[in-house]
């Protein structure tokens, strides 16, 4: 996926990729934030990139804000520390996770680097306020995260919050094709990925 950041600044009050992906996949709005179950959110330059020190480049970046989700990693820790397989990688590189098989032992939220996990505390349903029958809720005592829209993928969508996006800030491809719109975009724009020093290889671009 590529967030193209200069877009997003343009349209600083805009969240239509977050709400349409929160109710497409029954996130709940719980008020607590210890208890706050997020699937894509919104965070300042400083705590989305920490480890870049560059007192220029964080001028330049500082009164933008970049949106965070799961990072679907090349080679993701989630998956090598979870006990029961419960998070998983596909053959296409998108991060499962089945919420049938988690215990809630939460090694996997030790283990992502991106906090881009969270743990049902409560159960989510009675915050949950316009139910997607289509899709199923979770229950107490399990890890969500973003899927990348699987289900979607499996009918040639694209993600929800791509296609939400009236500015088209977001765009989906296939990072293996060469050849591909989302590698073309790559190449010809300047991007950051999120904590590349620590070897995950996130597939999260962010154009700046």
């Amino acid at each position: 996926m590529v967030i193209d950041t200069r877009v997003c600044k343009e349209h600083p009050d805009c969240e239509a990729c977050i709400e349409a992906c929160h109710k497409a996949h029954n996130v709940p709005n719980i008020p607590f934030k210890r208890h706050e179950i997020k699937w894509i959110w919104k965070e300042e330059f400083e705590h989305a990139f920490p480890d870049i020190a560059d007192e220029y480049l964080s001028e330049y970046l500082h009164d933008r804000e970049f949106l965070l989700l799961c990072n679907h990693c090349e080679h993701p820790p989630c998956v090598r520390v979870c006990p029961t397989q419960a998070t998983f990688k596909r053959t296409d590189g998108i991060v499962m996770m089945d919420m049938h098989r988690c215990i809630g032992c939460r090694f996997c939220m030790a283990a992502c680097p991106y906090g881009s996990r969270s743990f049902n505390w409560r159960d989510p349903r009675p915050f949950i306020k316009e139910p997607n029958p289509k899709y199923p809720t979770r229950m107490k005592g399990v890890v969500e995260k973003c899927l990348f829209c699987t289900e979607q993928l499996a009918f040639g969508e694209l993600p929800v919050c791509v296609r939400a996006c009236p500015h088209g800030a977001l765009k989906f491809g296939d990072l293996t094709d060469p050849n591909s719109e989302i590698n073309q975009i790559i190449r010809e724009n300047f991007v950051l990925r999120r904590k590349v020093s620590l070897g995950t290889g996130p597939s999260v671009f962010y154009i700046v």
